[in-house]
Formats: structure tokens, C-alpha cells, sequence
């Protein structure tokens, strides 16, 4: 009765939506110049990589060519906002799992301790598909490059931290071209309401 209710929140969202002024574009734009002259404005994309899922499939920008997703950054003994954040994100995830528009990706940074086989176990117990939610692996140094570069979000080791890594605890909305189009307060429901609402928003801009 929950998952029908909130399809019908869905959809109404849509159908309000329809008229509303498209999301913003996060960070830095550049402007693209040919012979000495401003051409257009390029807007921020999440750069180019190569990790592994839970399933060994190999994952890059281009698995999520012409969808959109929203990715964060974990790890899996995290004893403080991680369990929280999966449990929002999973509820993200319980809306939109029928869309094939919208995909998911968390990014262990603990790759030592989160394997590939650790990420499996994990995404079987959430009951998720492997091709709608990828938990990405791969090498340390990459993925927090990727968090700051590409999401300019917070991912590092640090001891005095609880687990022994800080991390950001957002959600990032990216659109079906690579730019970035929200930030989210990951641990707080209030706020993922709102990027459910603007999941919609992205949705109806990318229908016209």
C-alpha cells in the first residue's frame, strides 16, 4: 500500500512539475573559445572513470551515458552516518526502482576491507539489482580524486575520524550528460524528499 501511495506521489509530482524551471548546473563552467571568441558555456562534468561493481562488471561514465544518477560516497563499517544514508538512499532507490531513467552508484572508500565479494554480500542483503545500484571498488587514491574532482565531495583516511575515514554525506543528482544538478543532505529524510522531488523535475526535462 506504501510503494502504490508514493507511485501516485510520484506521478502527481510529474504532472505538477511539468512547468517548472529546470535545475541548476553545479560547479565551475567554462566558457569554450574558437579563434580568439567565446563560443558557449560548457557546463561541469564528472570526469572520465573505471571501477568494478559487485558484480566484477566493469563500470564507467559511459554505463550511465543518457541516464540519471545519484551517487555517494561510503563505507561499509562506518558506524556513524553510512547505515543512515544507505537506508535513505534504499528508499530513493524503492521510488524509482521500475524507471530505467535512474540509476544509483556508491563508491566504497575503504576498498581494503570493502571487496568486491564484501559489496555483493551487502547489495544481496538490500535486496537491490546489480544493474539499477552499483557499489563501485576500485583503486583508493582514485576514488577519493573522483569524490573531490568530480563530485567536490569529501572522501580520505583519517584515524581520528569514527572508522578511520571522513567522508561527505550527501547525494549528488547527476543528469543524463554528466553535469551535476544537485546536492542532498544524505542522513536527513527532509532533504531526500526534496531530491525525490527534483529526481522528477530532471525527469520531465529530459522528456521534452
Amino acid at each position: 500500500m506504501k510503494q502504490i501511495l508514493l507511485i501516485s506521489f510520484i506521478f502527481t509530482l510529474i504532472s505538477c512539475n511539468e512547468k517548472s524551471e529546470k535545475l541548476p548546473y553545479l560547479g565551475n563552467h567554462v566558457e569554450v573559445t574558437e579563434n580568439g571568441h567565446s563560443v558557449v558555456k560548457k557546463h561541469f562534468e564528472v570526469p572520465e572513470f573505471k571501477f568494478v561493481n559487485q558484480d566484477k562488471a566493469t563500470v564507467t561514465n559511459k554505463t550511465f551515458k543518457g541516464k540519471i544518477y545519484i551517487a555517494d560516497f561510503i563505507f561499509l563499517r562506518c558506524p556513524t552516518i553510512c547505515p543512515v544514508m544507505n537506508l535513505q538512499m534504499k528508499r530513493v532507490y524503492d521510488a524509482f526502482k521500475e524507471d530505467e531513467q535512474v540509476l544509483f552508484v556508491s563508491h566504497t572508500i575503504d576498498p581494503e576491507n570493502d571487496s568486491v565479494e564484501v559489496l555483493k554480500a551487502y547489495a544481496d542483503k538490500l535486496g537491490v539489482d546489480s544493474k539499477k545500484w552499483h557499489f563501485l571498488h576500485g583503486d583508493k587514491k582514485e576514488i577519493y580524486d573522483l569524490a573531490e574532482k568530480g563530485y567536490f565531495a569529501q572522501a580520505y583516511e583519517d584515524m581520528d575520524a569514527p572508522g578511520g575515514f571522513a567522508h561527505s554525506g550527501g547525494f549528488v543528482l547527476v543528469d543524463e550528460k554528466g553535469h551535476l544538478r544537485g546536492v542532498y543532505d544524505g542522513t536527513n529524510a527532509e532533504d531526500v524528499d526534496r531530491l525525490m522531488k527534483e529526481v522528477v523535475i530532471l525527469l520531465g526535462e529530459n522528456s521534452k
